[in-house]
């Protein structure tokens, strides 16, 4: 069967007019949405460019890098013979800003005393004692009054 060249125009001609159509309506659609949510469309627009901004700025600055210290290195600890006369190390106390009490409240931790038992001994309130104990746990960085012990006989500032 022979198809006439009639009929094969006409068949072009609807296929493009059809395409046309389809075309025409996805201008209007395309114009319909941009002008009606035109708002809606800008909104999104920026929230990625800040999402966008957000995620670059989170991956630079959680990127590692080398530690740098800014704190001179600790003094080297010195240790004193058993049975030797005890001196105090009066610079290490000047560094670590340590006061006279609190320095009272170390040597009485070391003898293994409480708090209760301190505050007793110093005639002071027992809150009075925690507030010193604290401070001698920050200035010596410890977390324990076990630890701070140690580190005061190591730092020679208790017996």
């Amino acid at each position: 069967m022979a198809v006439s060249s009639r009929v094969k125009r006409d068949i072009v001609l609807y296929g493009l007019s059809s395409g046309l159509l389809i075309a025409l309506l996805k201008v209007i659609e395309y114009r319909f949405l941009v002008v009606e949510h035109s708002l809606a469309i800008y909104g999104g627009l920026i929230a990625a460019l800040f999402a966008a901004v957000g995620i670059w700025l989170g991956v630079s600055l959680t990127r590692p890098r080398a530690a740098v210290s800014e704190l001179p290195p600790p003094a080297p600890i010195q240790i004193v013979a058993p049975g030797g006369p005890f001196t105090r190390d009066d610079a290490r106390v000047g560094e670590l800003g340590l006061t006279p009490r609190e320095l009272e409240i170390l040597e009485l931790i070391a003898e293994g005393l409480s708090n209760r038992e301190i505050a007793e001994k110093l005639f002071v309130s027992e809150n009075t004692v925690k507030t010193h104990s604290s401070r001698v746990l920050a200035k010596l960085g410890a977390k324990r009054r076990t630890q701070a012990v140690q580190i005061g006989k190591a730092s020679r500032l208790i017996p």
